[in-house]
């Protein structure tokens, strides 16, 4: 069952085509990448697919819903939450606080119950603080919960953002080069991280220019380059692809 479909997809930039018609599909509960040299339109088909910027043209399914003219906050709502590539915190407030800003889409409580202290206000509190403190310890931050974000190291930061992303409870979880500016043994525990979101059920759409995490990790992987697809395969198709070898491997 695919999760996710993009048909004929593209975003153009007054004369610039940052993607052109990508067909693409992630199936549910897989791990799919996208690699492509630096330019290539892979995280502009982020923002695509997370509603962040509106298509020029084609369509984004969703679990077989059609969301190309949905808001971010209402793919959000449906199961989409991302990480970014350039770590995005609130720099001040604790790893706990940080993470309950990512719960805050779950809760209904408004102004009027935050003036009156409602019941349900209270119950919702608890329950964002609970699932704050799950999602802390899921990515391995439960002793970090009170120490503020600027306090954390690079590795323990991108942990703290895929909490923030997980604390919703989403369907979909992509991941802006998760595994930019940290070294190879914190690599290989961030591996182990992912492996074990996609184990619990979230599906998982990444960009990643360490071609050893692209082959460990996903079932598929899709190629850009210059806004187009020119691959999609296994990790062993891809390694020996002709064209890929040419646009991106090739060039290492």
């Amino acid at each position: 069952m695919m999760l996710v479909e993009a048909h004929q997809l593209s975003k153009s930039f007054g004369g610039l085509r940052a993607v052109d018609r990508v067909d693409f599909s992630v199936a549910s509960g897989s791990i799919t990448g996208i690699i492509g040299p630096n330019g290539a339109g892979k995280t502009t088909f982020f923002n695509l697919i997370s509603r962040a910027l509106p298509a020029s043209s084609g369509r984004i399914l969703f679990d077989g819903r059609d969301v190309t003219a949905l808001a971010a906050h209402q793919v959000a709502r449906l199961g989409v939450a991302r990480t970014f590539q350039a770590t995005t915190l609130f720099a001040d407030a604790t790893a706990v606080d940080n993470v309950l800003v990512g719960y805050r889409q779950r809760t209904k409580s408004g102004v009027l119950d935050a003036l009156l202290r409602t019941g349900r206000l209270t119950r919702e509190e608890g329950e964002a603080r609970a699932a704050s403190r799950d999602a802390l310890a899921f990515v391995g931050l439960d002793a970090f919960a009170g120490r503020r974000a600027q306090d954390l190291t690079q590795e323990q930061q991108k942990r703290l953002a895929i909490a923030l992303a997980l604390v919703a409870k989403p369907r979909l979880l992509l991941l802006d080069e998760p595994s930019a500016g940290i070294n190879a043994e914190q690599t290989r525990g961030l591996i182990s991280l992912i492996e074990e979101i996609a184990a619990a059920g979230v599906t998982v759409l990444l960009i990643e220019h360490q071609m050893q995490v692209v082959m460990q990790l996903c079932q598929r992987i899709m190629v850009l380059d210059y806004g187009r697809k020119i691959a999609q395969g296994t990790p062993d198709e891809i390694r020996t692809d002709p064209a890929v070898l040419d646009a991106y491997l090739g060039r290492h």
